[in-house]
């Protein structure tokens, strides 16, 4: 008997039915009035108390299998049943999925923060909706700048003036506040301006910002901070040039210009003929914002600088319109699954 029950379940393993129709012929050829297993069990009656222990256990199992089997194979015909009647190619090769990949804007903000990091710049965050204090007062703008009128803007509420962040140097007036010298941080986000809608302009971009702050830093150490920022964002051959600017938080001030990786310096559209690509504004720390943050402007010294990330992206990648990190198109968003 126990040679009956070996050959059923060798047989209840290696069934494999084509159709619903062949599944239920062999649950009744097993379990059915006249099955193969029903006589088992007639046959079990005329065993010894001791046989009927252990056959019983097989016997029982058997049966488990047969029917987790038989109900399986239900399962799968059903459904491949259906999908024939709605028309579905069940033998076709499966589409391959897209899980999507970062957003050039995360990428190229994740390498500037990746690149001052190895400098030693730790990561600084802060609230996108902030007070004037924060935004204009401790950066040392005059109340008649035309920063803060209402055309560059976005005012959430006045007395006390509310609105949404214009740059990320709001956290660093909130670092300084709360740390003490030496501060070395980055301070990358999203930052608002009322502005028209343009291919080279937005009323949402993102900001990464810097500043460093301890005894004897100078403006030699700030062109050597952004020389190797270039070389390490734009490749060895990249070059760099200050040309004298203002801002009222930084004195003296400067805009950066790299040397137009497109054309290698000669000359392109991109550049305008002149060879030279706009990233970044930078200076010396003026006393009267470290004195606002409570640091003593006699004893320390510091530099700043802030990039557009929406630029630097513009630059790396060879997009010429800013409107196409904002409007999701996918077919805009798989040139970039490939990078990480």
């Amino acid at each position: 008997m126990q040679n009956k029950i070996e050959n059923l379940l060798k047989k209840v393993g290696q069934f494999k039915p084509a159709t619903i129709n062949e599944v239920e012929e062999f649950r009744i050829k097993l379990l059915g009035k006249k099955g193969e297993l029903t006589a088992l069990f007639e046959e079990f009656k005329s065993l010894s108390g001791e046989q009927k222990r252990e056959i019983g256990k097989a016997i029982n199992e058997l049966k488990n299998k047969t029917l987790a089997k038989i109900n399986e194979l239900k399962e799968s015909l059903d459904s491949l049943s259906d999908a024939t009647e709605m028309g579905i190619d069940m033998s076709r090769p499966a589409s391959e999925r897209h899980i999507g990949s970062r957003h050039p804007i995360s990428l190229v903000k994740n390498q500037i923060v990746n690149i001052f990091s190895r400098l030693g710049f730790t990561t600084a965050d802060g609230p996108e909706i902030e007070d004037d204090w924060h935004v204009f007062s401790a950066l040392n703008f005059p109340p008649e700048h035309p920063a803060r009128d209402m055309q560059d803007t976005f005012f959430v509420e006045k007395d006390p003036d509310i609105l949404l962040r214009t740059h990320t140097s709001s956290i660093q007036v909130r670092v300084m506040q709360n740390q003490r010298p030496p501060i070395r941080v980055v301070c990358p986000g999203r930052v608002f301006r009322n502005e028209a809608i343009s291919y080279r302009a937005h009323c949402i971009f993102h900001q990464v910002e810097g500043l460093y702050i301890d005894e004897g830093v100078s403006f030699a150490d700030l062109k050597q901070t952004i020389l190797y920022f270039a070389k390490e964002m734009f490749g060895e051959d990249a070059t760099i040039r200050m040309r004298p600017s203002y801002f009222p938080f930084t004195e003296p001030s400067a805009e950066v210009d790299v040397s137009c990786n497109l054309c290698g310096g000669k000359g392109c559209n991109v550049c305008k003929g002149t060879g030279w690509l706009e990233i970044m504004g930078c200076g010396m720390v003026d006393p009267n914002v470290l004195e606002a943050c409570g640091i003593d402007s006699h004893k320390y010294s510091g530099f700043a600088f802030g990039m557009g990330v929406e630029r630097i992206a513009m630059l790396k990648y060879g997009v010429k319109d800013l409107r196409l990190y904002f409007e999701n198109d996918i077919r805009f968003l798989q040139q970039f699954e490939a990078i990480y």
